[in-house]
């Protein structure tokens, strides 16, 4: 019986790849995904395929670097949430010999359901999504079949659906603690300002401020709201609010925002009406956003831990890359609600 030749086509049609795919593996070329490469590898070794005759399977222990794209359609700047969250990110994904590329989405390629001009699919290892709240373009990276991760994710979305890891900031029990506290002091007239159908973390936000009203036997006012898509409120800013508070007929006692930048246009159209805070209306944010802590009074929020949460994203992901084949994680990071003076004085707890 002849002894079949090993030949890169041979290993090619072994494995179901392309010639050219196997050609670049077998050269180290880093425009091929680590995991295709150590495949190809692996059964050029199996095959004693030329120079791999003598090699050790050890020898796949090799380290190649790897490539992680962050995509996002708004970079987080300075004051959100995200800025820590990306430097704790990146310090990690580093550590670990991966390279971080950043690809900013536009509006047409959303729409579109096109991919950035500068994303090569064959060249990314793992994908992060951050600020990435369209359902459709969310399915699209989701059929990628690239081992991804959602900080935040869309609204509605059917996690059995999803084939990836989702890392949420903790959402409700913040929010319904910051609800349930202003009720017990008396507050009992609130209102709630943002779009929660937003995002995933808005719309928990939402859910814990119901809960609490529901677990105190208070009806939810809509009268007391501002719900409205959110390009009114990033677009229209304080002029837009201020219109919406024109058109409420009585005014609540207490405002839960969805997060700290609507609170503090919110206290900027209160003040120019000459409403005091908190001696008039007392207001909370989310975030605790640098300006949460320097706007006058001080802004009742919520802490997010965004170093680690950054540090716990990019462990998460780097764990799905050595193990594709584990359930898909949903998980929340523990937020701490800090009262300031942009509420009064409530009754145990201070700054």
């Amino acid at each position: 019986m002849n002894k079949v030749k090993v030949t890169v086509q041979y290993i090619a049609d072994s494995l179901g790849l392309s010639r050219n795919t196997v050609s670049k593996s077998l050269n180290g070329s880093e425009s091929i995904p680590k995991v295709t490469r150590d495949k190809v590898l692996k059964k050029a070794i199996e095959l004693k395929y030329k120079q791999f005759t003598l090699v050790e399977s050890e020898s796949l222990n090799t380290k190649y670097p790897g490539n992680i794209a962050l995509l996002t359609s708004n970079m987080p700047n300075k004051s959100h949430f995200g800025s820590l969250l990306l430097s704790g990110l990146e310090k990690k994904v580093s550590a670990e010999g991966y390279n971080l590329s950043i690809h900013f989405l536009r509006e047409t390629e959303i729409n579109s359901l096109v991919l950035p001009n500068n994303f090569e699919i064959n060249n990314v290892d793992g994908i992060i999504c951050i600020e990435l709240f369209d359902k459709k373009y969310t399915q699209l990276i989701n059929n990628l079949g690239i081992p991804t991760i959602f900080i935040d994710c869309v609204a509605d979305i059917f996690y059995p659906e999803l084939n990836a890891d989702i890392l949420l900031m903790e959402n409700e029990h913040s929010t319904y603690l910051l609800t349930k506290r202003l009720i017990e002091n008396g507050y009992i007239k609130i209102g709630f300002i943002g779009d929660y159908n937003h995002c995933k973390s808005f719309n928990e936000r939402w859910v814990g401020f119901n809960r609490a009203l529901l677990d105190s036997k208070l009806q939810l006012d809509l009268s007391f709201c501002i719900v409205e898509d959110d390009r009114y409120f990033s677009e229209g800013g304080t002029l837009w609010i201020e219109k919406q508070v024109d058109n409420m007929k009585i005014m609540p006692s207490a405002f839960i925002c969805a997060n700290d930048f609507i609170a503090i246009n919110l206290m900027k159209v209160l003040k120019n009406k000459n409403i005091q805070i908190p001696e008039d209306i007392v207001i909370c944010g989310f975030d605790d956003s640098i300006e949460s802590k320097i706007v006058e009074p001080h802004l009742t929020t919520v802490h997010i831990f965004n170093n680690e949460m950054g540090i716990l994203a990019a462990e998460m992901l780097l764990a799905r890359l050595k193990n594709p084949l584990k359930p898909f994680q949903i998980t929340h990071a523990k937020t701490e609600p800090i009262f300031r003076e942009s509420t009064g004085k409530i009754k145990g707890y201070s700054e």
